[in-house]
């Protein structure tokens, strides 16, 4: 499996293969492909990572920028992140959240931000413990992970392609 940075001619692949892995997922409402190529156009998607399995992509992960009220800026919202719906399951999901956590980490970013399951996200040392808060959601769906010692605190606000 390798993992690159994404390239121009990868994007109708990325669009075709985000949309197929949230089609079944009963929590989508079908937006994240047009999202993705809207962080893209807004210049937000400041990472983006495909994982190639016989040189055909199978996964997609994007970072954009997030402003968090209460917390010095600098912090990166991780999502979406995909997979072909026949190797979910596989590892490669975790295989694109890790390398883009490092190069964040490398890159010195205080942290990063998600909306997402509790029980998948914890087990990359994501916390949601109510220090943050987006629209209406219980706070055990919006986690973060700091790389730091400042611990995030206040609402988020996501790149306007995420909004």
């Amino acid at each position: 499996m390798d993992i690159r940075y994404e390239q121009p001619s990868d994007y109708e692949a990325i669009y075709a293969l985000t949309k197929r892995a949230f089609e079944p997922m009963a929590f989508s409402d079908g937006s994240e492909a047009d999202r993705v190529d809207k962080l893209r156009a807004d210049g937000d998607l400041k990472h983006a990572l495909v994982a190639l399995e016989r040189d055909l992509i199978v996964g997609h992960i994007a970072f954009s920028p997030v402003f968090i009220s209460q917390t010095p800026h600098g912090w990166f919202a991780l999502g979406p992140v995909c997979v072909s719906p026949e190797l979910q399951k596989t590892g490669i999901g975790s295989m694109l959240i890790n390398k883009g956590l490092d190069i964040l980490k490398e890159e010195n970013a205080p942290g990063c931000v998600l909306i997402g399951n509790p029980v998948y996200y914890s087990r990359f040392g994501f916390i949601g413990d109510g220090r943050l808060t987006y629209r209406q959601l219980a706070g055990e769906y919006v986690q973060w992970l700091a790389f730091h010692d400042v611990k995030p605190a206040g609402q988020l606000k996501f790149s306007p392609g995420l909004e």
